[in-house]
């Protein structure tokens, strides 16, 4: 199965955390085939696609953002200083090339740190953290640097998307394009089935890494009936993962329904009816007190949103080399395309 197009053109788009411009018209442009198209004051995007009646509006929320890194400081050498856009492991960016995004455009760069030949016993010892690190983008100096680099000009780890075997798919920013390029399919497929009873609207919210930002002002003025929210979440066929801490989720075993304090418990029954009665794979996830997801701000929008998660396997999150099995992808766009055609048009959801 090769990579989708749409699918393609999101996660090659650079877009950190309030800086989600490129991965957004993406995700418009595509929906524009089949939906309305609006975006909020933030950047957020919503693609609706009409009902056949006054059935209840579906929500279909990826986040859009990515993490990334963000200039600090321009030194008189010419090298860049940064801090992250959301969560890093540091260790993951020594020697990493980068692009950095420029009001003339994209620049590349590299990640640098003092070699292990010029590190002291102690230094050897200990992991790199963010300080140690520096963005080299071949300025001779700093004034170079500076006609070239702003401070707030952010970055993103380069490479091009990798197929391997098995339909199995690496890049950075599959958290969350891949929830994004769900929305967008389930939503397709609703359009192409005739519709739903009721409007059913794709959404790429902004900013999730952050603040939830997008998501919560998204749910203020979209005022959805019910949403559900489609996030990476682990895989956990890879070693030194435990599944007795984080549930069984291997690669082929079709998105996650997940279940919990904050997730509508009807919402999550009529998510497992469709999965079982479309025949499409699945296994469940359990929280308590948050998700950690867009899914936080939607069902504590306005007096309370019905909200749902649905769950995509993803092997080493927050890093360059993010994988995925593209029909475990698939089959969660069926699923939520499924849930919305399936829902009643008076259905009412209650506690």
């Amino acid at each position: 199965m090769p990579i989708p197009d749409v699918l393609r053109s999101l996660i090659t788009a650079s877009g950190p955390s309030g800086y989600e411009g490129a991965p957004a018209r993406v995700f418009a442009d595509a929906c524009a085939a089949f939906a309305e198209v609006a975006t909020d004051g933030l950047g957020s995007v919503t693609a609706r696609v009409k009902g056949t009646g006054d059935g209840p509006t579906v929500a279909i929320v990826g986040h859009i953002d990515e993490i990334g890194l963000i200039v600090t400081h321009i030194d008189d050498k010419g090298f860049l200083s940064f801090i992250g856009v959301g969560g890093w492991d540091p260790v993951i960016l020594v020697g990493q090339r980068v692009e950095v995004t420029t009001k003339d455009g994209v620049i590349p760069g590299v990640v640098g740190k003092k070699p292990i030949h010029l590190l002291k016993e102690d230094e050897r010892k200990r992991a790199a953290e963010m300080k140690d690190l520096h963005i080299d983008i071949g300025a001779k100096d700093g004034d170079e640097a500076k006609a070239m680099v702003r401070i707030g000009d952010v970055a993103v780890i380069s490479g091009e998307p990798v197929e391997l075997p098995n339909d199995r798919v690496v890049s950075r920013s599959m958290d969350n394009r891949l929830g994004c390029y769900v929305a967008y399919e389930a939503a397709r497929l609703v359009a192409e089935a005739g519709g739903a009873a009721g409007d059913v609207v794709a959404v790429a919210a902004v900013q999730e890494e952050i603040t939830f930002a997008g998501a919560r002002t998204v749910a203020h003025s979209l005022r959805p009936d019910v949403a559900i929210v489609v996030d990476v979440t682990h895989a956990t066929d890879a070693p030194g993962i435990d599944e007795r801490e984080n549930g069984t989720h291997p690669f082929g075993s079709g998105p996650v329904i997940e279940r919990g304090s904050t997730l509508h418990p009807q919402v999550f029954e009529l998510l497992h009816d469709a999965a079982e009665a479309e025949s499409i794979p699945f296994t469940l996830a359990a929280s308590a007190r948050f998700t950690g997801t867009d899914a936080d701000a939607f069902h504590l929008s306005r007096d309370g949103i019905p909200t749902g998660l649905i769950g995509l396997p993803l092997r080493y999150m927050h890093s360059p080399v993010e994988m995925v099995q593209l029909d475990d992808i698939a089959n969660a766009a069926k699923l939520a395309a499924a849930f919305a055609t399936r829902l009643a048009g008076d259905h009412v959801f209650t506690r």
